[in-house]
């Protein structure tokens, strides 16, 4: 966007110079000036064009940006962006839909693959729009199932079923790249190295489905699948006592930037104070500490209902904020081409080395 505003401008004001009755007779000089000026325009347009769509890239070639630099190569930007793009492959992943369906037994087969024990959570529920019912189910992977010392990371896999924000077509086909697909390939990229884990800890990482399952933003619930989980876990009295849990929400942006959530800060302080300390020990500059945002999450039940302390790693600001109010936030521009491996591993990297740390 950025590129194409000022090619436009410069355009514009040449063409009020050539026409001022000020130039100089037969405008000779002028205009071999302004030729000057035109090309070295162009090559300014042309370098912010491909420093733009260098960024857009999802595993960077030549170096990742500063903010989500720094990160050791053990923590895999390329194979992580990979998962998302599967994701992505698999075409939108609305709960109830053979698009779920075929994402819960990749999930299911890989998480095996890796040596958690894998369980569905199924749980019924309406359907908004045709009111019928239908199955929904958490997929639950457990690591370390008989370690005292339990962790929770949790992400949302279902997608919405229409981009409702594009300015185009609201009712087109929505991917869920950085809203759905990155905390997906951030919990799979994290399992690669739970190897490493202290003796005494566990973690259990749980993709909630029915996160946005909304046809209409001001009748349909929110977080189906959190608010089940929660209500199991309350109930059971032999349920894992998770001491912290941390939910991956929109971590894939290609410029991340990620502040302290509010509901975080208001029920999972202590938490929220750990992880961004480690961040900037570890030198991730995308982790800002500032509080920002108020975001109704998956974190919310986990926090009311089940009372695990948890924090919810989001970056709403999806691409950072611009003058015109652009977001790609439940648009069809929410594809892998606007996020970043990068950006997910540098958000890996932090809360594995935050798990280490217990």
């Amino acid at each position: 966007m950025t590129p194409k505003r000022t090619r436009r401008h410069h355009a514009q004001v040449g063409v009020a110079a050539d026409a001022d009755p000020s130039a100089p007779a037969g405008g000779t000089r002028f205009r071999w000036w302004w030729a000057l000026g035109i090309i070295a325009i162009a090559g300014l347009g042309a370098a912010l064009l491909a420093m733009q769509s260098r960024r857009r890239v999802g595993p960077a070639v030549d170096g990742a940006p500063a903010a989500v630099a720094n990160v050791p190569a053990a923590y895999d930007s390329r194979r992580a962006f990979g998962y998302l793009e599967k994701a992505c492959a698999i075409g939108p992943r609305v709960s109830g839909t053979e698009g779920m369906l075929k994402q819960q037994q990749w999930l299911k087969d890989f998480f095996q693959q890796q040596g958690a024990t894998v369980e569905l959570q199924e749980f019924p529920a309406r359907h908004p729009q045709t009111g019928q019912m239908i199955t929904m189910a958490n997929l639950i992977a457990r690591f370390g199932a008989d370690r005292p010392k339990r962790f929770l990371l949790a992400a949302h896999y279902d997608t919405r079923p229409f981009p409702d924000r594009d300015p185009v077509n609201p009712q087109g086909v929505f991917l869920g790249a950085n809203d759905g697909a990155s905390g997906v390939a951030a919990l799979m990229e994290i399992s690669h190295h739970f190897g490493s884990l202290p003796a005494d800890v566990g973690v259990d990482l749980v993709f909630f489905d029915g996160e946005e399952l909304v046809y209409d933003g001001q009748r349909d619930p929110y977080f189906l699948g959190s608010t089940h989980f929660a209500r199991e876990h309350a109930a059971d009295p032999n349920a894992p006592r998770y001491q912290a849990g941390i939910l991956l929400d929109m971590v894939g942006d290609a410029d991340l930037q990620l502040y302290l959530e509010q509901n975080s800060w208001r029920y999972a302080r202590p938490v929220a104070r750990e992880v961004w300390d480690m961040a900037g020990k570890l030198g991730v500059r995308a982790f800002k500490s500032r509080v920002k945002h108020e975001v109704r999450d998956d974190h919310l039940p986990l926090n009311t209902i089940a009372k695990i302390p948890t924090i919810d790693i989001i970056d709403f600001d999806y691409p950072r904020p611009s003058v015109r109010g652009m977001s790609y936030w439940h648009t069809q521009q929410d594809i892998p081409a606007n996020c970043s491996g990068e950006s997910i591993v540098a958000v890996v990297y932090v809360v594995d080395q935050w798990l280490k740390s217990k």
